[in-house]
Order: structure tokens, then sequence, then C-alpha cells
């Protein structure tokens, strides 16, 4: 298993940091809330806004030349499912923190075009896409009515990412059903932020609806390419998405 983390999360993952360091020190010195702990669960799905499966590229494959089209996440997937669950701690009664296993899943249901490789056209089917991970953060409350708050969080977390094949197709030359490692199992960084509205529906209970924006490093590709001229097609898999989440949570 190989880990990625991106050069540009760096001064993100520093402020959230200090902020739960912060948070922690400041529990510590007793809770005002009556109810301070709480579990929670939401389901929901993920919208894909930016990320490449496969940039493209020119080389060799089999001993002819071939082209690679580049390929988005959505071209592949599509709307994956995204659900969580986790607790929180309020230390304040409008600022908690928060631990969270989130678990992202896309089918790669589209077999899509690929590219050329000499005179057929080159098609690919993915397997599925998979993490789980650990998130953890800060959320901050403000009421909007007696039973109602709105509330915005933000978090740093580590997810791991399932192995990713790709199974090459091109009828032309009967090359069928050519498999290629296309990405290792990787440990890859997490950085999300979002807002969302929550119900109060009784004297433990309530109702959430969030939307927010989640980022994740890319993932680590294998050796398989390597001599082929198509080795940096897969060095850019880092992925935007924006789940919309809605769930229950009880707190004690």
């Amino acid at each position: 298993m190989k880990a990625t983390f991106g050069r540009q999360a760096i001064p993100a993952v520093m402020a959230i940091f200090l902020l739960c360091s912060a948070t922690a020190v400041q529990a510590q010195s007793g809770s005002t809330v009556e109810t301070p702990w709480s579990v929670e669960i939401g389901v929901g799905w993920d919208n894909d806004i930016s990320g490449n499966i496969n940039s493209s590229g020119i080389g060799t494959l089999r001993g002819q030349t071939v082209v690679i089209l580049k390929n988005s996440y959505e071209d592949v997937y599509g709307t994956g499912l995204h659900l969580r669950f986790g607790g929180g701690y309020m230390f304040r009664p409008n600022t908690e923190f928060r631990a969270t296993f989130t678990f992202q899943s896309l089918d790669a249901d589209f077999v899509v075009p690929m590219g050329d490789i000499g005179v057929s056209k080159l098609y690919g089917q993915y397997t599925d896409y998979q993490t789980f991970g650990l998130d953890v953060g800060g959320r901050r409350y403000g009421n909007i009515t007696d039973k109602i708050r709105g509330y915005g969080e933000a978090t740093i977390g580590i997810g791991f990412v399932d192995k990713t094949d790709v199974t090459l197709v091109a009828p032309s030359i009967n090359l069928s059903g050519q498999a290629n490692d296309f990405y290792d199992q990787t440990a890859a960084f997490a950085l999300g932020f979002g807002g969302g509205l929550m119900f109060q529906t009784g004297e433990r209970w309530d109702l959430f609806t969030q939307v927010g924006f989640r980022w994740m490093s890319g993932m680590a590709h294998t050796d398989d390419l390597q001599a082929t001229g198509l080795d940096t097609m897969n060095d850019k898999s880092s992925r935007w998405t924006m789940p919309f989440i809605a769930g229950i949570r009880y707190r004690f």
C-alpha cells in the first residue's frame, strides 16, 4: 500500500490541526452542555466536481501505437453512495469536536472510450471505486429557531482506497479482456468542509441535512505502464466531490 498527499493541502491541514488542538484543550475545563455526547449516521450521494480517473497519453501497447483520452470520474462512475457514521463531543453550547467514519462507493457501470490502438478503437471497463476512512474536525452551530440550528464544519482525515483495475478491449484487432492493474490500494489524504441544518425532533433526537465539499488526494499507480510511454496517465487522480447527506443524531 502506498500513501499520497497533496502539497496544496498542507496549509489547510495545519489550520484544522490547530483548531482541533484548541478544542481539545478547552474541553478539559468542563462542559456546560447537559448532553454533550452524540452519535449520528447519515447517508447520501457524491456528485463529482473534478478529477480524472485517467489522463491522456501517447505510447505503445502490445507493439502498437496507442492514444489514450482522458476520462473523468463522472465519465466512468457517475454519482455514488456516501455513508458516514461517528460521534461528537460538545464542549461548548455551540462548538463540537467530531470523529467520523466515511464510506464512499462508486459502481463502474459504463464501458468508456479510452482512445485508439493501431487501427482500432480502444475501450475500457474499470472496477468499482471504494474508500473507507476516518475524518476528525470541528463543527460550529448557530440558532435559527428554538428547534432549528445551522452549522458549518471542517475536517481532515485519511481514506483507504481499494485497488483499481481496468479491462481493455479493442474489437478490430481482437484485443479482448486484457486486464491492467491501474492503481494500487492507497492511503489517501482527505479534506472536507460543509454546512447543514439540524432539526430537533425530540428531547435527545435530531434530524439533519448537509451539503459540502470533499477532496481526496490521488491514488498510487502501479508499474504496469512503465516503458510504454503511458506511465503518466494515472498520476493526476485526486478528486473533488460535493456530498449531499441526510441522517439522524442521538444526544446523550
